[in-house]
Formats: C-alpha cells, structure tokens, sequence
C-alpha cells in the first residue's frame, strides 16, 4: 500500500461537545462537507448532548485548532439502524476536513490512521466498514489507500453509496499511529 507521507504535526482527537455546536454547523455547510453529505441532518443540538455506549464523536485538532470531525460507530446497535440488519463487532466510520483550505495536506490520512487504531483496539472488532457517494472517487481512492475494498453498492435514505469494508487481516497497523 502506498500512504501519503504524514505531515510533521500531531493530530489529536477530543470528544465533540456542546461547545463545538457553531463549528460544527458551519463546517455543515461548507461546499465541500454538503458535497460528500448533501441529505444528512447530523441534529447537532441534540446529538452533541447524547454519549450512547456505541458511538464516539470526535473533533480532530492541530495544536488546539479543530480540523475536522470523525464519527465512530456500532453499525450492530446504532438506535436508527442505519446499516439495517449487520452483523456484531463491526465499526463504521464518517470522517471530513471542516474547511477546505485544509484539504490537500495529509490531514485526512492521519485522521483516518487514528480513527481505524482506535477502532481496531477494541480486539473483537473485525472489521470497519464505510459508505461514501457513489459519485464521489476521491474518497473511494482515498479509502482504497487504506485497503477498503468494495462490498456493494447501496442506497442509504436518498443517497447512492458504495459500501466498502475494511477487514483486521488486510489493516496495515504498521502505519498507524498510537492512540494519544
């Protein structure tokens, strides 16, 4: 596999709060977020408030400045049931960069990096799934990096997504970085 080289800062991950309401907001409408999200209502003002057992929200910060947002879940017990009837010890993850201006700079690979340590340090878990646009083949390159392969492609309410799955076996752990 070959991974862009990491940038020389250290990204760290905090739970999103109540206090990250604006941000998070306004990171909602920036183009480039309602391309890659265009019919999701995240329900912010509530969602922020609620910490159930299955799902971690997280804000991604460089030296305290967020950077973006990951969210990660049990597919297996999300109350909507989003994923529909799935089997236990999978995660699924949503990741974005808030503004545009820091695309492009190896922000997202190292998100990711932590958000896949994070899932797969749980030792049950077997693998993580994601579901971005069918549209969207940045992203699908962007998880292939990481060794996604492609499951199906799916309708997800309105959406058109292709559902790809990374297993424990083909997770490159090398690269990854320590949890903080």
């Amino acid at each position: 596999m070959n991974y862009a080289p990491l940038p020389p800062m250290t990204i760290n991950l905090r739970p999103a709060t109540l206090t990250d309401l604006d941000l998070l907001r306004h990171w909602d409408e920036q183009p480039h977020v309602v391309d890659s999200d265009p019919n999701d209502d995240w329900g912010w003002e509530v969602e922020l408030e609620r910490a159930p057992e299955w799902r971690e929200q997280l804000i991604a910060e460089i030296d305290h400045r967020p950077i973006g947002f990951i969210q990660i879940i049990d597919p297996a017990r999300e109350d909507t049931h989003y994923w529909g009837d799935i089997p236990a010890n999978l995660r699924a993850i949503d990741i974005w960069i808030g503004e545009e201006i820091d695309l492009g700079k190896g922000y997202g690979t190292q998100m990711m990096q932590l958000a896949l340590t994070r899932c797969f340090a749980d030792p049950f878990v077997i693998a993580v799934l994601v579901d971005p646009l069918a549209g969207n083949t940045r992203v699908h390159r962007f998880y292939e990096r990481f060794g996604f392969q492609f499951v199906e492609s799916r309708r997800f309410g309105n959406d058109d997504c292709l559902v790809y799955r990374l297993n424990r076996a083909d997770w490159h752990h090398e690269s990854a970085i320590a949890l903080p």
